[in-house]
């Protein structure tokens, strides 16, 4: 009877079991089902255009025209790299220590959110984490706002949905290449390919498996987990990923067991807008050029461009190597001559200002330079009052300076910075192909850190001295002169308009020692005469020259007055080199250009930029202008090219320019592939060399020419000719070789003093 019983009542006890595991097997699923559900009907959730087309702020790239990339400019400094470009040791530390099972789920590991559920309610941290690589894109494509318990809770929920949909949108390489594309590794480094340059100084492709798993072991916290500040930290971290590696089979015991003894080892370099190559041809591009295109050229649905966001790429004409070789020119020469102006300096009562500027105009330069300085600009919209703004800028301060010899920690007052930087010798270098009209290297300062004034383009022009005797010199070829015609070296003097005294150029003391000489026009070009300079420009009259100048390139204002023949014009060295390449590319003038192209980020051609032309002269007239420029440093103020440290042999042809006081010193130089143009001096007129032989333009600028162009006739992976000018076709009708006159002053040269005057 009793047994009767027991066998009746146990299937019924058996069933009460089954129910309650169904229940308990159910409801979790019951309550996810339905928050998904509430979630899609209630939710927020991105459509198919946004899944598709993720907001991604990317960096624009400026590229050089050897394909290296110049630099960036970025909210976030991201470049979008291809899955195939990215190393497979990334790739396997990725998925052994995010998401072993990536290639086997849709987006979401129920395996690993089970284990990750059960280790939240055992309190276990061995349990691992239940977010899939998809899960954590979807997190960083759509971040999370400030939200409540609640609110986070339907987040996960909407993640979970947005991590199915794309993997539906996408591939699983194209799920990994976006998320470490995506990811944030800290130190300015957004995404991958930033990341490999910021701490490996290499590529994506190239990373070691060491160095990938130091970036991937970053992804559980990059903060806590960072390299640059957490040494030992991050070396645990990596050394976890390599385990991880091991675990998974992508590595050997072996393999591991030596990877995890290699001592971590950065290569740390931080990109910032004031280091790498051509800062200041990257400033002007971003903060003249692209401006100005992005308010012209709008994408197709009306919005500017965003050079910050867009992931443009900027297609340049600078050559690296030669863009690194003229940076280190000028290093290599201001270092040198700003000893020499240093040492003059300390016998200045006035320094770093001439002897002959006194009290009341060194305090307005001061003034000037303070209201032109950010700090005061700060104050000032800020609503500070003019005295306490003074006061300030007398009260010492802690600050980084500029040396030659690196940045110096030190205490001063803003005032006594303002003249300290005052003293430097500033500098601006340009080089350009002339058949092309290519900007090949651009040079705008010292230091753009330091001084982001730039004085190739942006600057205020600064008088130009005899390097403007080039197109006075070459409006006489064109009225049909040779380089052998031959005028006496006297004074000339010009009537002026309105009753004003005649205008009469002295010749330096040097030019003096020729006085009453005949001269061909190439040893008064090569010795830079004034007096002859004085005689062209009464033959053919100020505006003729203007004129030429203009149709050469030179967009400046000049007046057409006599003095312009001794170099008063104002010119920037953008302008100047410019327009000395019309006579290197057969008398056409080409403007010059540094852009070739501009590409979306999808690699769709935005613009092409083909330079303006315009015939000058004629082919031959612009050869006999180069051989008469030969003489300059054949016989003549550029004659130390040919001498130690230099010893070219090469053809070249040049002008020096120094202006009054030496504020100023110029040298332009022309070879058959490249010409190149260089000033040297003060921020200040008023800052310069006491004595001409140092503050001279053969001095202060054409080394850097000399060194620049050392280098680069040096590296043979640039195809720069070292012969000389082509012929033209047309056989020439004027005398050419003027050698035989030049054994007429061979007994006087060793006593001219081949200086220039203004």
């Amino acid at each position: 009877m009793n047994t009767d019983k027991a066998k009746s009542i146990k299937p019924n006890h058996y069933k009460k079991y089954i129910w309650g595991f169904w229940i308990l097997f159910a409801s979790p699923v019951i309550i996810i089902l339905s928050f998904v559900l509430g979630v899609r009907i209630f939710g927020d959730l991105p459509d198919t255009e946004a899944l598709q087309n993720p907001k991604t702020n990317l960096a624009t790239e400026v590229f050089s025209s050897d394909l290296k990339v110049l630099g960036k400019y970025y909210a976030e400094n991201r470049t979008r790299v291809k899955f195939k470009n990215i190393s497979p040791n990334v790739i396997n530390a990725l998925l052994a220590t995010e998401d072993a099972r990536f290639f086997k789920h849709s987006g979401l590991d129920l395996r690993a959110l089970g284990r990750s559920m059960y280790g939240a309610a055992t309190g276990s941290s061995s349990s691992g984490g239940g977010s899939t690589i998809t899960q954590q894109l979807a997190k960083m494509l759509f971040p999370r706002e400030n939200l409540s318990h609640l609110g986070l809770i339907m987040r996960k929920f909407k993640e979970w949905i947005i991590a199915v949909k794309l993997e539906r949108e996408y591939t699983k390489e194209e799920i990994i290449a976006m998320y470490l594309n995506k990811f944030d590794f800290v130190n300015n480094a957004v995404g991958i390919k930033s990341a490999a340059q910021i701490y490996f100084n290499t590529t994506p492709d190239s990373l070691k498996i060491e160095q990938a798993a130091v970036l991937v072991g970053m992804a559980k916290n990059p903060s806590y987990f960072n390299p640059n500040r957490f040494h030992e930290r991050s070396e645990g971290r990596r050394n976890t990923v390599i385990q991880q590696m091991k675990k998974y089979n992508y590595l050997t015991s072996e393999q591991s067991d030596s990877l995890q003894k290699i001592p971590l080892k950065l290569c740390f370099s931080p990109e910032d807008h004031n280091d790498g190559l051509a800062p200041y041809f990257r400033e002007y591009i971003r903060d003249v050029f692209m401006k100005k295109w992005c308010e012209e050229n709008l994408k197709p649905d009306g919005k500017k461009y965003d050079i910050y966001r867009d992931g443009l790429k900027i297609y340049t004409t600078i050559d690296s190597r030669m863009q690194r070789y003229a940076e280190e020119a000028v290093s290599e020469h201001l270092k040198l001559l700003q000893a020499n102006f240093d040492i003059e300096c300390k016998r200045k009562r006035n320094a770093p200002f001439a002897w002959n500027v006194n009290k009341e105009e060194i305090k307005s330069i001061l003034l000037q330079g303070m209201k032109r300085s950010d700090r005061y600009r700060a104050l000032k919209k800020q609503g500070v009052d003019e005295k306490s703004i003074q006061k300030n800028f007398n009260t010492p301060v802690a600050m980084t300076i500029f040396t030659w010899k690196g940045p110096k920690d030190t205490i001063m007052t803003p005032k006594d910075s303002i003249r300290y930087y005052k003293g430097f010798l500033q500098t601006g270098f340009m080089s350009i192909e002339p058949q092309t009209g290519f900007i090949k290297s651009w040079v705008g300062g010292i230091s753009h850190k330091f001084f982001q004034y730039d004085h190739v383009q942006i600057g205020h022009a600064r008088q130009v001295g005899s390097t403007f005797k080039t197109f006075v010199y070459a409006l006489a070829i064109q009225e049909g002169y040779s380089p052998c015609y031959r005028l006496p070296n006297v004074k000339t003097c010009i009537d002026m308009p309105d009753g004003q005294p005649q205008y009469c150029p002295e010749n330096s003391a040097g030019e003096e020692k020729l006085a009453g000489k005949m001269l061909t026009l190439q040893q008064a070009l090569a010795f830079s005469i004034n007096y002859v300079s004085a005689y062209l420009i009464k033959q053919f009259g100020p505006q003729a020259v203007v004129d030429l100048a203009h149709r050469m390139g030179v967009v400046s204002k000049i007046d057409p007055v006599p003095s312009i023949c001794l170099g008063t014009p104002e010119i920037s060295v953008f302008e100047m080199v410019g327009a000395e390449a019309t006579f290197a590319n057969k008398g056409t003038w080409i403007e010059p250009t540094f852009i070739t192209r501009i590409e979306d980020k999808n690699g769709k051609v935005l613009a092409d930029f083909v330079p303006k032309t315009e015939e000058v002269m004629s082919e031959e007239k612009a050869y006999v202008v180069l051989q008469l420029m030969k003489g300059v440093v054949q016989i003549g103020t550029g004659g130390r090219l040919r001498r130690a440290p230099y010893n070219f042999k090469q053809t070249i042809a040049g002008k020096t320019g120094t202006t009054q006081n030496n504020s100023d010193g110029w040298f332009m130089g022309i070879t058959p592939d490249l010409v190149s143009g260089c000033w040297v001096g003060g921020e200040d007129r008023a800052v310069h060399f006491d004595r001409t032989d140092q503050g001279q333009g053969a001095a202060m600028a054409l080394p850097i020419w000399g060194k620049y162009m050392q280098k680069v006739w040096a590296d043979k992976t640039i195809k720069i000719s070292q012969g000389d000018f082509e012929k033209p076709t047309k056989k020439l009708e004027v005398e050419m070789d003027c050698s035989k006159y030049n054994k007429d002053l061979e007994s006087d040269k060793e006593n001219f003093n081949t200086e220039e005057s203004y």
